[in-house]
């Protein structure tokens, strides 16, 4: 069982350049060579097959965000040291790229979970025992909704409906979709989303 949690709730605002004055103090650029997540990292693979991407488009108009989302495909999320190593290669501040990073809800700056568990608390799960279901998620992943396990390995959020009410109660799983579930067919379905045993 996991015991560990990330909250995965993500900061947004409504326009790209609003409510970073107040975010400056945590994003002033530090001077070159003082913290190494600040340097290229030209010996990482994924940094640099972000730089070639960069090269390739660095004279085209709306540059910046073509390559958040390249760079969001590549390494899964945004952190602070991915952000700052764009605007070093496009002549940008870490404000300006945080600011259109916070705008989109398309881009995250937490690592996503390699399997979404979407339970479904839509009227007819929740008169069928969806309160329930969710419970048992969360007692065996070690996590409340909206959370996510330590390793990134499950992810847990409820959703209002999925469109599956002949099936209820229900929940997703990546793609997969899981009905007529009862808390005790919980523990069975998880085990065949877990990570093998290296040997």
């Amino acid at each position: 069982m996991l015991n560990e949690e990330i909250n995965v709730d993500q900061p947004t605002v409504e326009h790209p350049t609003e409510g970073l004055r107040g975010f400056e103090p945590e994003i002033q650029e530090r001077p070159e060579g003082n913290c190494c997540c600040d340097s290229p990292k030209e010996q990482d693979p994924l940094y640099r097959k972000l730089d070639e991407f960069i090269e390739s488009v660095s004279d085209e108009d709306g540059v910046l965000i073509r390559v958040l989302h390249y760079a969001q495909n590549v390494f899964g999320y945004l952190p602070r040291e991915v952000q700052i190593h764009i605007g070093k290669r496009l002549g940008k501040s870490l404000a300006e790229v945080y600011g259109v990073v916070s705008f989109y809800h398309y881009f995250t700056t937490e690592q996503k979970a390699d399997y979404t568990i979407e339970a479904c608390m839509g009227t007819a799960c929740y008169v069928k025992g969806a309160s329930a279901i969710i419970s048992e998620l969360e007692k065996e992943l070690g996590i409340k909704a909206g959370q996510m396990t330590k390793d990134h390995h499950f992810g847990l959020k409820v959703s209002r409906c999925i469109g599956a009410c002949g099936l209820a109660p229900v929940m997703v799983i990546g793609k997969d979709i899981h009905g007529r579930l009862t808390p005790e067919m919980i523990p069975e379905i998880l085990k065949r989303y877990e990570k093998p045993k290296e040997s």
